[in-house]
């Protein structure tokens, strides 16, 4: 498969409408077809039968099984190889922001506590802190962390000016949403917690998109899809946490493993759907077929020099200096200034791409202007990002008294 070279051919791998230009893959995933192929087939065999398949070989909740290891463990552990961790220290969650709950819920928090949160981070990630903090009588403290950064240092500098006496925990983005910035977690990691501060990861976007490897970060939790860039179906996450982090994490909802210890706690839940979770090592299995450093690669040339390439053609490119180093797969590039300034203006615009223009990407608002973050996929090629340019050149043309895109 890998021989076939990467670009618009290959979206013959997934069920993506060949009529839309697809500049958004980071957004909710998109599953290839071999992955929902798999996933099928373990719908199937679990519906003929279905008390067996959950009762007796999913989990270690019934004890009577008669598998060398229980399905999830088997899954678990594929995934855990994949980001360099034990499989013990490793649970699947549906979401990053399922996870994100699990361990800010679980953390004992006490009043004037401080929690870290970037300005940056994802908007659900955010408001769970506020949540929590509201809860337990803590405080968000706001880190305001600049865009475009100068260079990985001011990120780190960033949050440590910003810890306090009472910080007790920092949540740090590996990829930032919107913005899709490649942050130092493992600098961050260190100069915190070498002030006494734990480290919660939201990685949502880095399986499969960066190269990972969990432990060698020296963080306390990481939470991350694999829905996005490792080919998992949707709904498909993992929570890793150290050893020694382990002891009191809970799930958000209580169920049959209540007490049971780490894996049971997250394995004993109520009836789902696990196919997903089964079908993350076939997701990871595609992405090795098509070679994951060449995917990688590809996909960060390609966000790199196509969004370069349109800030030079809208006039932008002033205010692209985002070091290459923390561009992954994903850019956000700067818009002309003429296609307005508000949150508003870039909702209506997503959506005027999509149904006008039949592109799907991420325009939104940041200090004054409006950004586009573009997602870069083995699917994807420089035509798709100057069809992209053409559609914007059209829309930053026009008169404002054309309607509310200007």
């Amino acid at each position: 498969m890998s021989a076939t070279p990467f670009g618009r051919s290959f979206l013959s791998h997934w069920l993506l409408d060949p009529e839309i230009t697809y500049l958004n893959h980071g957004t909710v995933g998109v599953t290839p077809r071999r992955v929902l192929d798999f996933q099928q087939k373990l719908r199937d065999e679990m519906e003929r039968q279905p008390a067996r398949f959950v009762l007796r070989e999913l989990s270690e909740e019934s004890g009577c099984h008669d598998l060398p290891q229980t399905r999830l463990r088997a899954a678990a552990e594929q995934v855990a190889e994949f980001v360099g961790a034990a499989p013990t220290d490793l649970v699947f969650v549906q979401n990053a922001t399922t996870g994100i709950n699990a361990v800010l819920r679980s953390f004992d928090f006490r009043p004037g506590d401080e929690i870290l949160v970037a300005n940056l981070a994802y908007g659900a990630v955010a408001r769970t802190a506020q949540f929590v903090a509201r809860e337990r009588g803590a405080v968000v403290r706001p880190i305001d962390l600049p865009f475009p950064p100068p260079n990985p240092a001011a990120i780190v500098d960033t949050y440590l000016r910003a810890a306090g006496p009472r910080t007790r925990l920092a949540v740090v983005d590996a990829i930032t949403a919107e913005t899709a910035l490649v942050l130092p977690v493992r600098e961050i990691a260190a100069a915190l917690r070498a002030r006494g501060i734990a480290v919660l990861v939201d990685a949502a976007h880095a399986p499969g998109a960066i190269p990972v490897d969990i432990p060698s970060l020296g963080v306390d939790w990481y939470v991350a899809n694999l829905h996005k860039w490792a080919m998992a179906p949707r709904g498909c996450a993992i929570l890793w946490a150290a050893p020694d982090r382990q002891e009191g994490l809970r799930p958000s909802v209580t169920s049959w493993g209540f007490e049971q210890g780490f894996l049971k706690e997250f394995e004993w839940i109520p009836t789902f759907d696990p196919t997903a979770y089964l079908s993350a090592p076939e997701g990871i299995a595609f992405l090795r077929d098509l070679g994951v450093e060449a995917v990688q690669g590809y996909n960060h040339d390609l966000a790199w020099k196509g969004g370069h390439r349109l800030a030079q053609r809208w006039g932008t490119e002033a205010d692209l200096t985002t070091p290459e180093a923390m561009i992954g797969t994903m850019i956000s590039v700067p818009l002309p200034e003429s296609l307005g300034t508000t949150r508003a203006e870039a909702g209506a615009l997503k959506d005027a791409l999509l149904y006008e223009d039949h592109i799907e990407v991420n325009p939104f608002a940041l200090g004054g202007r409006l950004w586009i973050r573009i997602a870069a996929q083995v699917y994807n090629d420089l035509e798709d990002f100057d069809r992209l340019g053409t559609a914007i050149d059209a829309r930053a043309l026009k008169p404002a008294a054309a309607g509310v895109l200007r």
